[in-house]
C-alpha cells in the first residue's frame, strides 16, 4: 500500500505587495497618525471608523484609472452571493455613511478617518497593496471656506509633525479653470442632444468628450514628461524613453498652446496668477466661476495669515483633475533628497485633495456638495526620516537580569516598580545559566540599562544598575583613564533603584 504524500509545509513568506511592520515603524507611524489627529480635532473635525469591508455596489466605480468591473480591488463573494471587496480608499466609504446616516447626521458633517486601505495592483519599489491614509472631509457645504479650511489645516498638520516652513508648499488649482480654457479652444462641453436620430449631433458630442478626458489625462503628465512633452503629447505626439511612439490628442498647435498658458500662468504674486487664468478662460462662464473660487480660497487664507510661503495658487497642479469638480490642492515637500543613483531631487508630494461634489449622489440622486483631503502615511514618514525627525534605533526597555531562577518574585516586583513609575521595563525570560547570553539578549534589544542584583547583591540590600548606553560609548573609544573616571555601572541602594533608572535614562535623553 502506498504511503500517502507528505504535505508539504508551508512557505513562511509575505504575499507580493505586502510587507510586516516591527517595533520602530509601527509605534512612529502611531505617534504620527495621533499628531494629525490631534490638529484635525482641532479644526472641529470627529473621527468615523468605518469598517475595512464594504459591498462592491456601495464602492461603485472603483479606482479612478480602472474602468473594467472589480479591477483594482480584493473581491469576493458571500454566502449570499453578494459581492464585497476590501476598501481601496476612505472616501467611498464615507459617501455610504453619509448617505446611509445623513438624517442622523449634522450638516455640514466634518469627518476625519485613518486606517489601512488595500488596492488589487501590481506592485512594484515602494508601492504596496494594502498602505495607510489618513482622511479629512467636510460633507454637505458649497462654501469656498471648507476648501480654505482645509488647505490651512493641511499646513498645520505638516508643521506639527516636523516639517518646517521653506520645506513644504500646499498648491491649490482648479478643475472649473481648466474646463474654461477647454471651452475657450472650442472644446465645450458636450451634451448629447436628445433627439435619437440626430445621429451626426450624437457622434459629434461624443467625440468631444472623449477628446476632452484625452485633454485632462495628458496634462496630468506635465510633472512626468514637462511642458514640451505634454505639448508633443496634445499635438501629433511623441517618442517616449524606450523609443516608441505615443499618439496625441490631436489638438492644434494654437489649441496646444492655449492649454499650456492655463498650466504656466503662475505669476509672482496670487493677484498675478488670477489675471493671467481670467485671460486664459476667456468668455467662459465655468472658467470664470473657477478663478472667482480661486480668488475667494486666496482671500480667506490671507486673512488667517497664510502667506505664499505656506499655501499658493498654482495652476501646474494637475493630479486628479479628471476626478475632482472644483478646487484641488496637493501638500509638496521642497528639500531636496538623493536618489537609488545618488542623484538629487525634490521629495514631492505627500497628500492631495479637492472639491468632489457627486460624492453621495449614486446613493440619493441628489448632488451633495463634499471637499476633502488624504495624506499619504507611509510617504509622510519616509519624509520626517530624510528630516532627521524620526528613526534611528529605537530604544528597547530596561532588562532586569535573572541570577537566581529561585528569586523570579524579586526580579518581577522591581520591574514592578519601574513600570508603575512609567518606564519601560522587563525581566530576561529565557534560560538565566549564561549571563552573557542575557547581556546580548539586552544588546539586541536595544535597551539603555541593565539591572543586575545577584545573592551578595540581595544580602547587603542593593542593586547593580549598568548604563548600556555610556558603556557602549566608552568601551568604543575611551581610555583606561577615561574609562575608571566615567564608570558605567552604578551601586545604589535597592530602594533607590527607580530613582537611579530615571536619572540615567533622563542624561540619555
Amino acid at each position: 500500500m502506498a504511503k500517502p504524500k507528505k504535505q508539504p509545509r508551508p512557505k513562511a513568506e509575505t504575499p507580493k505587495g505586502f510587507r510586516d511592520y516591527f517595533g520602530a515603524d509601527v509605534t512612529e507611524r502611531a505617534a504620527m497618525l495621533n499628531a494629525i489627529a490631534g490638529v484635525y480635532h482641532r479644526y472641529g473635525f470627529d473621527a468615523l471608523e468605518s469598517s475595512a469591508v464594504e459591498t462592491v455596489e456601495a464602492l461603485g466605480k472603483f479606482l479612478p484609472d480602472v474602468d473594467r468591473p472589480n479591477e483594482g480591488v480584493f473581491a469576493w463573494q458571500d454566502e449570499d452571493e453578494k459581492w464585497l471587496a476590501l476598501r481601496y480608499d476612505l472616501t467611498a466609504p464615507l459617501a455610504r455613511v453619509y448617505a446611509q446616516h445623513r438624517n442622523d447626521l449634522p450638516t455640514p458633517y466634518r469627518r476625519y478617518a485613518m486606517g489601512p486601505v488595500w488596492r488589487n495592483e501590481k506592485p512594484g519599489p515602494g508601492r504596496y497593496r494594502q498602505f495607510y491614509q489618513c482622511d479629512a472631509d467636510t460633507v454637505g457645504t458649497a462654501s469656498m471656506a471648507a476648501d480654505a479650511e482645509i488647505c490651512a489645516m493641511l499646513a498645520d498638520t505638516l508643521e506639527a509633525l516636523g516639517i518646517e516652513r521653506g520645506d513644504y508648499v500646499v498648491r491649490v488649482n482648479n478643475r472649473k479653470v481648466l474646463e474654461g480654457v477647454l471651452d475657450s479652444i472650442g472644446l465645450a462641453k458636450a451634451k448629447i442632444q436628445a433627439d435619437p436620430k440626430d445621429l451626426d449631433a450624437t457622434v459629434s458630442d461624443a467625440y468631444d468628450v472623449a477628446i476632452r478626458n484625452a485633454v485632462m489625462r495628458t496634462i496630468d503628465k506635465f510633472d512626468k514628461v514637462g511642458k514640451d512633452g505634454v505639448r508633443e503629447l496634445l499635438g501629433k505626439g511623441r517618442l517616449d524613453a524606450s523609443g516608441a511612439y505615443i499618439d496625441g490628442v490631436g489638438l492644434s498647435d494654437e489649441q496646444a498652446a492655449a492649454v499650456l498658458a492655463f498650466l504656466t500662468s503662475k505669476g509672482d504674486d496670487t493677484a498675478k496668477t488670477l489675471y493671467n487664468l481670467r485671460e486664459a478662460v476667456g468668455a467662459s462662464v465655468t472658467g470664470a466661476q473657477g478663478v472667482n473660487e480661486l480668488e475667494e480660497i486666496a482671500k480667506l487664507l490671507e486673512a488667517q495669515g497664510y502667506g505664499l510661503d505656506r499655501i499658493v495658487i498654482d495652476p501646474s497642479v494637475v493630479r486628479g483633475l479628471g476626478y475632482y469638480t472644483g478646487p484641488v490642492f496637493e501638500a509638496e515637500l521642497t528639500f531636496e533628497i538623493l536618489d537609488e543613483k545618488g542623484r538629487p531631487r525634490q521629495f514631492g508630494s505627500v497628500a492631495g485633495g479637492g472639491r468632489y461634489d457627486d460624492l453621495v449622489a449614486r446613493f440619493t440622486g441628489q448632488q451633495i456638495p463634499a471637499v476633502g483631503v488624504s495624506i499619504g502615511v507611509d510617504r509622510l514618514l519616509a519624509a520626517l526620516r530624510e528630516k532627521g525627525r524620526i528613526g534611528g534605533e529605537a530604544q528597547g526597555p530596561v532588562v532586569v537580569t535573572v541570577m537566581d531562577r529561585d528569586r523570579m518574585a524579586d526580579y518581577q516586583a522591581m520591574v514592578g516598580e519601574l513600570r508603575q513609575a512609567g518606564i519601560r521595563a522587563e525581566v530576561y525570560l529565557g534560560n538565566p545559566k549564561n549571563f552573557g547570553n542575557q547581556m546580548k539578549y539586552a544588546d539586541r534589544r536595544g535597551s539603555p540599562v541593565a539591572i543586575i542584583e545577584g545573592g551578595d547583591e540581595k544580602a547587603r540590600g542593593v542593586v547593580q544598575i549598568k548604563d548600556l548606553i555610556l558603556g557602549a560609548q566608552i568601551a568604543e573609544n575611551a581610555t583606561l583613564e577615561e574609562w575608571k573616571e566615567r564608570p558605567s555601572q552604578y551601586e545604589v541602594p535597592r530602594d533607590q533603584l527607580v530613582e537611579k533608572v530615571r536619572e540615567i535614562l533622563s542624561r540619555q535623553g
